[in-house]
């Protein structure tokens, strides 16, 4: 970001001008809106666009892409708006979820170096919370304050996401549609003469086929029938086999009872199943040390016929970076198709608010004007024009608007790719305000993508059809005293020393035995379960 320098003389000069201004405006000039203005117009001028306002320098600390990257100079055009309507200069750090950035933001907060803002995992949140190091929420985010955020989330969502009886993390922005699904090579199954598989059973049968029976027919066995990444520490959710085995998500209601889903009894059929198909070598043989996006190029380069895609844009044709896209570009016959042999029955379970974003105590103790101009940062970030601007780019420039319908066209995207892409995928860093999927319904908007291929459409429909499984109702918190990270920890030693060093899953009730008693396993259910009944949820 770029940090203006005057001299002197330009200094005087400024400073007359502005109380020049001063003395000309009316009543109105520089005011906070009520929060009338601001829940009807998010497009209103805020308190943070007065020039005569202190300038601020706030540093955040936030999760992005894998491949964005901020570039120099004026081609960011979110932070530059940012920057002038709001009288600060913003240095961003960002890095992708995971091991890496929790450890990152955990050594910052250690040190004393607390960002302004920042993000975390639900765990993590819960320790800095206890740690002391976040500030209060409650002065500043509220429907007063904040009128286009708590146009997302509900009061009730946010009561709901507090720990420790705590208002000191508040949710990113997340969606309300689940788009999860399986991708399958379409041109693999025509190559064999196979339909898309319905069900577990022929799901199965599928990925024996594109294992054995050379889909690709290059007349060499270098194909499997599923990928996946298991970070070198964990069993992935994309394997059937949890819900073949009626383990959907990572928390569920069941039968009016709380299922702690990765340490259930049902783990062992999960397990096993999983075994099974190692044996049997249907799955991908790397899958378990791939990280990140990993198995995403192993199926670019057509290595694997089945992957679970989690962004409603995953393979469409009109999405520039999509794995069909990636992979056209090696194989001009490839088509990946979305399915889900759950599809009937319950593919996921409903969103809940997912990561939160957070104050540091230390700015809020030393310097509460920070964080009152990050709330209005939020707020704009939120609203109809910061929305546009950070998912769709410059109006008249990366899309058109006719009253509440935005159109973006072929042409608007080969703007967008050389503005924004190219320079970086910077938008993606700004993105981190929404969590996942970004929807535009709770402002209003409809959008016609012109870019749209019925290949897409198709898609998006197949999708949308798929059958949800409640959610718990609530976020939750694991008890004081109780180390959540440690207890998944010993749990995913437990499940890779079942997967690689047993021969088979008939040891899992033991070790489920023992993360319930000697790691407070139960403790933490029994706790889970209270929280639920609270919300009403269990009776």
């Amino acid at each position: 970001m770029k940090v203006l320098k005057m001299n002197v003389l330009l200094a005087m000069m400024l400073t007359f001008i502005l109380i020049l201004g001063a003395c000309s405006s009316d009543n109105k000039s520089g005011g906070d809106p009520t929060s009338e203005e601001a829940a009807t117009n998010g497009t209103e001028k805020t308190a943070g666009e007065d020039s005569g306002k202190e300038r601020l320098q706030l540093n955040w600390f936030v999760t992005s892409s894998g491949d964005a990257v901020l570039p120099e100079g004026d081609a960011d055009f979110i932070g530059q708006a940012i920057e002038e309507k709001f009288n600060v200069d913003l240095n961003i750090q960002y890095m992708p979820s995971g091991a890496d950035f929790d450890s990152k933001i955990s050594l910052l907060l250690a040190s004393g170096d607390t960002p302004d803002l920042f993000t975390a995992t639900g765990v993590a949140s819960q320790k800095f919370i206890l740690d002391g190091v976040t500030a209060d929420m409650s002065p500043f985010v509220t429907p007063e304050k904040m009128p286009n955020y708590f146009k997302w989330i509900s009061e009730t969502e946010l009561e709901r996401y507090a720990v420790e009886g705590k208002f000191e993390r508040a949710p990113l922005i997340f969606p309300r549609e689940v788009y999860r699904s399986y991708y399958i090579r379409q041109d693999w199954l025509d190559n064999l003469k196979l339909q898309i598989p319905a069900n577990y059973e022929e799901m199965m049968k599928v990925m024996h086929a594109f294992t054995f029976d050379d889909p690709d027919q290059n007349g060499k066995n270098d194909t499997y029938g599923l990928t996946t990444v298991g970070n070198g520490t964990s069993l992935s959710f994309d394997f059937p086999q949890w819900i073949e085995n009626g383990l959907i998500g990572a928390l569920m209601v069941r039968d009016n009872k709380y299922v702690d889903v990765q340490s259930d009894l049902a783990v062992e059929q999960v397990l096993q199943g999983v075994k099974d198909m190692m044996k049997e070598g249907t799955v991908d043989p790397d899958w378990f040390l791939l990280k990140g996006t990993e198995n995403v190029d192993k199926a670019v380069g057509g290595k694997a016929g089945i992957i679970v895609g989690g962004s409603k844009s995953f393979a469409y044709d009109s999405e520039p970076t999509s794995i069909q896209n990636k992979t056209l570009a090696l194989n001009p016959k490839a088509n990946w198709m979305p399915f889900h042999p759950f599809a009937k029955t319950g593919t996921w379970t409903e969103n809940l608010p997912d990561q939160p974003f957070m104050f540091s105590r230390e700015t809020a103790e030393k310097d509460p004007a920070k964080i009152d101009r990050m709330v209005q940062i939020l707020d704009w970030m939120a609203s109809e024009e910061g929305f546009l601007l950070i998912n769709y780019g410059i109006e008249g420039k990366h899309y058109t608007r006719s009253g509440n319908t935005i159109t973006v066209t072929q042409s608007d995207l080969d703007a967008y790719s050389k503005d924004v892409i190219e320079q970086g995928n910077f938008q993606e860093v700004y993105r981190f305000f929404y969590s996942h999927n970004p929807e535009y319904e709770p402002l209003g908007l409809e959008v016609v993508d012109e870019r749209l291929s019925d290949r897409d459409r198709e898609i998006s429909k197949t999708i949308q059809s798929y059958k949800l499984y409640p959610s718990i109702g609530t976020n939750v918190a694991p008890p004081v005293g109780f180390n959540l990270a440690d207890f998944r920890k010993k749990m995913r030693e437990y499940q890779v020393q079942v997967l690689f060093d047993e021969p088979d899953a008939s040891n899992w009730p033991k070790y489920e035995e023992e993360l319930m008693t000697k790691y407070g396993g139960q403790q933490m259910i029994d706790t889970y379960t209270e929280q639920i009944k609270k919300a009403g949820v269990i009776k």
